[in-house]
């Protein structure tokens, strides 16, 4: 059996290899320039901040985003109180790792240490547009990696197109977290591309770890979307075999169980967290969604579709180009029609956002089709730019779509008078002769038609955000000053600070420091929510946005040695210990929360009211939960209440002290329960002296838990004033919720331990060691097959096939070498 050997000459190599890695890299500069000069263009049209005089802080970048990355950078600069497993900050104590993986695990996040924390929203900003310009250069990247464009720039600007879709400038760009599926998804179908090929596993397992890591629920979406690109790939290639999807399949699981430790504990969190809104999916009309290719739109429950005009155009006449291959012609027409039709299916739009409508925008995958319509672009556009035929069918289609829209609302004058200018610029570029001295031409009228209409979209979206958002205010100096007393006021653990009212937002603990029991988060605990709405707290997001509860009982209960009120931090009355000792069973909290107030405490304080008016001395508190507007006690300014409705509930709050008999309160009209409460000083003064007696007298909260120790060996129930959110283990034992506080009994011990870890972290580690365990024995088997594979190529023993090895240098006879 002979083995024909053949080498290539010498000094011969492919110019392909050499040269695409340095095009590569210059095609994803352009693409990250071109996206971040859109967006900031339309930031700078819009006046909005950084570069005018509106803010950007609106819904839950404001209520979510930025305290979370103030609190990141506390963390990171060792400011915090608590760790990775446990903020003490928020919410009286709370689980912070599932936190942690919904809007702070991206590899990103942690560059907003390098600013100053006063400029926490430059650096979200600055995050958000540099995830922006990542996932335009990610998706050039992939672009030039698949096959070659016909001039080196198309791919970036197909990049940036993607990055600047819709999706991205209207919704991921005030929640930034999102951006992270925005990126995912080019990184996710290079790793499609790499299981095809049999290429780079480990990086490929690792790529889909940072992926889910960053943003498992975007990530969710993008995955789908690769999956989908890979089959697109397969099919139209002809090499659709079993073994590249199950390859891709294991990549996938190794991936997300790497993940794994901080998927688990996110995924239990939310099974603990109190319910959100309960909705089913309700299609948009047919020519809203028309309407939203458009650019300059903006809808809230609409999908966010826009590419620009050039990638439309491309993949309209994709249809209809003869000389590209009919396979490869329509698969990627069918995938994008079939993907447009999913959103619009309800079992698919389930199938996309992980089985539950979302509350808020449900066409969250949005980013996902416009992926896939580049994609579908590029493939067209490698077998050159289309000719006259499929190009004025194509630009026939883009018009007939955008006539279907003209009857949606959101098809505006200037939002049509963008995509017909976008059309016949990308129509006449394309139409260029084929020849170098129109190739700058070209270039110019379709990368100014992408950045005209990306930043003419994000400078509509701003204004219309800030119309039909809910807005805060933006932090600035007033912010500053307030943490400023509020961190001067500090005396943690001996006492909580609670940043107190007026809001600034939904987690100002977070945000401007303390100790208090506002927290706004997906993983909002229902016993918090719970202990909260009994005590008399009001909140918004039904149920899950928390607010600060000014009431000396709770105070009293939970620790509050100071807050802010009226403009300035005032100290209040001698708060109890963090961990005090009850007698008795646990008290069951009833539908008054005065009651409720007084069954923890372990005392009456609250007097009765005689026809409507408290006793003169007393604090008159006023609970209407369901009432809006001001309540007043006689001359006293009013306060205004906000509640109504299953969005939103109002809390108790004071109208002052009594100042003469039969002083009633005016309460606004409306439905549900009213009730008054009539707090006197002395009697509470009393019930908490009573309570410190046997109250322990040194506490440490810890990053992953508390210690206490007690002035004597006490026998009782321990209570620390902290939500009962499973994952608590106290004395080496689960603790007993106490009308929702942690507790433990006691019998004649001086001391408390308590560890607290997230439910769901354990396994998750087992996940990931499993997953690492397996990646590392097929790596193993990988090399040993690659060490046999070149042993056989060096013995030349290849069964009879021709072996082609690559030429070999003379090497001179001083070194001894032998032909």
């Amino acid at each position: 059996m002979r083995t024909a050997l053949r080498t290539k000459p010498p000094g011969t190599t492919a110019p392909a290899a050499s040269a695409a890695p340095p095009r590569r890299a210059t095609a994803a500069a352009l693409a990250g320039l071109l996206a971040v000069t859109a967006v900031c263009a339309g930031d700078a049209a819009a006046r909005i901040f950084p570069f005018g005089p509106r803010h950007r802080s609106v819904n839950d970048l404001a209520n979510q985003f930025v305290p979370f990355h103030a609190h990141l950078w506390d963390l990171l600069r060792g400011r915090a109180d608590g760790g990775l497993l446990l903020d003490w900050r928020a919410g009286w104590g709370t689980s912070f790792l599932p936190d942690y993986g919904t809007y702070l695990s991206s590899p990103l996040a942690p560059l907003v240490a390098l600013a100053p924390r006063a400029d926490i929203e430059y650096a979200v900003y600055a995050l958000t547009v540099l995830k922006t310009a990542l996932a335009a250069a990610a998706t050039a990247f992939l672009l030039r990696r698949l096959s070659a464009a016909p001039a080196w720039w198309w791919p970036g600007l197909l990049g940036a197109a993607y990055a600047l879709c819709g999706w991205s400038v209207t919704e991921g760009a005030y929640n930034p977290m999102w951006l992270d599926g925005l990126i995912a998804f080019p990184l996710l179908c290079l790793v499609a591309e790499w299981t095809r090929e049999g290429r780079r596993p480990l990086l490929a397992v690792l790529t889909v770890t940072v992926c889910w890591t960053a943003n498992f629920y975007t990530a969710h979406m993008a995955t789908l979307g690769a999956a989908l690109f890979l089959l697109a790939r397969l099919t139209a290639t002809g090499g659709l075999r079993t073994r590249v999807p199950l390859r891709a399949a294991v990549t996938t699981v190794l991936g997300v169980g790497l993940a794994a430790p901080v998927l688990a504990p996110v995924f239990l969190s939310t099974r603990q967290a109190h319910p959100g809104v309960v909705r089913d999916f309700d299609a948009a009309g047919a020519t809203d969604v028309l309407a939203r290719l458009l650019p300059g739109t903006y809808g809230f429950s609409t999908p966010a579709a826009f590419v620009a005009t050039p990638v439309l155009l491309l993949v309209a006449s994709l249809a209809f180009r003869r000389d590209v291959p009919g396979r490869e012609r329509w698969v990627w027409t069918g995938l994008v029609l079939g993907v447009a039709l999913s959103l619009q299916w309800g079992p698919t739009h389930l199938v996309w956002h992980l089985f539950a409508t979302p509350n808020g925008s449900p066409y969250r995958q949005s980013f996902v089709l416009a992926g896939l319509l580049v994609l579908a672009a590029h493939a067209a556009l490698v077998h050159g730019p289309p000719g006259r035929r499929p190009l004025a069918a194509g630009g026939a289609v883009v018009l007939a779509l955008t006539a279907a829209a003209l009857p949606s609302p959101l098809a505006t004058r200037p939002a049509l008078l963008l995509a017909l200018a976008g059309l016949a610029a990308t129509a006449g570029a394309l139409a260029l002769p084929r020849r170098r001295r129109y190739a700058v031409l070209a270039a110019l009228l379709v990368t100014g038609t992408l950045l005209g209409q990306a930043a003419a979209t994000t400078a509509y979206a701003d204004r219309r955000r800030l119309a039909h958002l809910d807005d805060y205010p933006p932090h600035g100096p007033e912010q500053e000053r307030r943490a400023a007393a509020l961190a001067a006021a500090d005396g943690w653990p001996a006492y909580r600070t609670d940043s107190g009212l007026p809001r600034v937002a939904g987690n100002d603990p977070l945000l401007l420091g303390g100790q208090g029991a506002a927290y706004y988060s997906s993983h909002t605990p229902a016993v918090l929510t719970g202990l909260l709405t009994g005590l008399g707290g009001g909140w918004t997001s039904r149920g899950r946005s928390l607010q600060s509860l000014d009431n000396p009982v709770v105070d009293a209960l939970s620790g509050v040695g100071a807050r802010w009120r009226d403009g300035r931090v005032v100290r209040t009355a001698d708060p109890l210990p963090l961990v005090t000792v009850r007698q008795g069973p646990p008290p069951v909290l009833g539908p008054s929360p005065f009651r409720n107030q007084e069954l923890l405490l372990g005392a009456r304080v609250y007097a009765a009211p005689a026809a409507g008016a408290c006793p003169v001395g007393t604090e008159v508190f006023l609970w209407a939960p369901e009432r809006t507007g001001p309540a007043r006690l006689g001359t006293r300014p009013p306060v205004r209440l906000l509640g109504g409705g299953p969005k939103r509930r109002a809390a108790m709050t004071s109208l002052g002290d009594q100042p003469a008999p039969g002083v009633r309160p005016h309460v606004p009209p409306g439905r549900g329960p009213v009730e008054l409460g009539c707090l006197d000083r002395a009697r509470l003064r009393a019930a908490v002296a009573a309570l410190r007696s046997s109250a322990a007298v040194a506490v440490t909260p810890t990053t992953t838990g508390l210690t206490a120790r007690f002035p004597h060996p006490v026998t009782g129930t321990a209570v620390v004033a902290a939500p009962a959110i499973p994952g608590w283990t106290c004395q080496g034992r689960r603790p007993e919720p106490y009308a929702g506080l942690l507790a433990v009994p006691l019998t004649g011990t001086d001391s408390l331990s308590c560890a607290f870890r997230p439910p769901g972290l354990l396994p998750g580690l087992a996940v990931a060691g499993v997953s690492a365990l397996a990646l590392a024995g097929l790596a193993a088997v990988q090399r040993r097959r690659g060490r046999r594979a070149a042993a056989r190529r060096v013995a030349g023993t290849t069964d009879g096939r021709e072996l082609v090895l690559p030429a070999v240098r003379p090497v001179s006879s001083e070194r001894g070498a032998t032909s």
